[in-house]
């Protein structure tokens, strides 16, 4: 499906109107559109390409740090854009899911902050997960995580003080796998888009919250928290 053109104020106040209609997208100075893979799925999840997240594709400084769920099942969605162009796909980061980027410093963080991770990993069930829907935007493809949406609101409600993404897409992401970055060949976008499209529906599981920090090295893991885990209480 094709969400058309909207003007992007208007494409802003859907998008956060619609956050809980389940889509992710990137936000661009050009009007974004969306392609849901699922006839089975309403329309209106491309239309409303809700949510105004995306992983930037500027890159951040050491000791920035992030809140993930790996999805390694997810894996072929990744390698499907690295056959298109190898440049789309971020060397070393395994497809994942954000729950708060970025998250507190690596300088900054304290014993309390990762108490608090594993406490609201342990309060969400580990959980199947249905990858339907692909959302793109100018040079920007991803997957929709739906499901994922409940733990996002409560990391973003726990350190409220942090702004997503900076504050780029708004105040209330939503759940998404960046599949593809920088793809400033629209052909190039458009393989992508139809190779993982191919590719879905997938399976796959979220199991573990990962606090990840970036080293000159690249991104290291800090500590895992499993979900509904009651030791991490």
């Amino acid at each position: 499906g094709d969400s058309g053109h909207l003007p992007l104020p208007e494409f802003l106040g859907q998008g956060r109107s619609l956050l809980t209609r389940q889509t992710g997208c990137h936000e661009s100075l050009q009007p974004p559109r969306a392609c849901a893979h699922s006839a089975r799925r309403p329309s209106a999840l491309g239309k409303a390409a809700a949510a105004l997240a995306c992983d930037d594709d500027r890159m951040p400084d050491p000791g920035t740090t992030a809140a993930v769920i790996a999805l390694p099942e997810a894996a072929p969605l990744l390698d499907a854009a690295r056959r298109v162009d190898p440049a789309l796909v971020r060397p070393g980061v395994p497809a994942h899911v954000s729950l708060l980027y970025p998250f507190v410093p690596q300088a900054a963080l304290t014993g309390q902050d990762e108490k608090n991770v594993r406490r609201l990993a342990a309060s969400f069930p580990a959980a199947a997960l249905l990858l339907e829907e692909v959302v793109t935007a100018p040079g920007f493809v991803a997957v929709s995580v739906p499901e994922l949406q409940p733990i996002v609101d409560a990391f973003h409600a726990q350190w409220s003080g942090l702004r997503p993404y900076g504050g780029r897409f708004g105040v209330r992401p939503a759940a998404h796998v960046t599949v593809a970055m920088g793809a400033r060949d629209p052909a190039a976008a458009a393989h992508v888009r139809a190779a993982v499209g191919n590719l879905l529906p997938l399976r796959t599981r979220a199991a573990a919250v990962q606090l990840v920090v970036l080293t000159e090295e690249g991104w290291r893991p800090r500590l895992t928290a499993p979900l509904g885990d009651p030791g991490g209480r």
